[in-house]
């Protein structure tokens, strides 16, 4: 099973999206509260090459993008391969 990671902030209604899709897809992910800890924005920053939007969000250490990012790949059936 693949390792996904999720850079969030309270009240994102693209991140409540994103969270969404993975759990009616069975799959665990950790998330990063970019508001209550203490240096999660910046490394979310330097690991997305910039993105200053939340979500962010990784699988096994690679970088899928934001909500529509996740979205796009669950639609054109390239979602299911990355998470295993």
């Amino acid at each position: 099973m693949a390792f996904v990671e999720i850079y969030m902030r309270p009240m994102c209604g693209f991140c409540s999206a994103a969270k969404r899709l993975l759990d009616s897809k069975g799959v665990s992910y950790t998330e990063y509260n970019i508001w209550e800890e203490d240096g999660k924005q910046a490394e979310m920053i330097s690991r997305s090459n910039g993105g200053r939007t939340v979500p962010q969000i990784f699988i096994n250490d690679q970088h899928i993008g934001g909500c529509d990012d996740i979205m796009m790949l669950d639609k054109t059936g390239k979602l299911d391969p990355l998470l295993g």
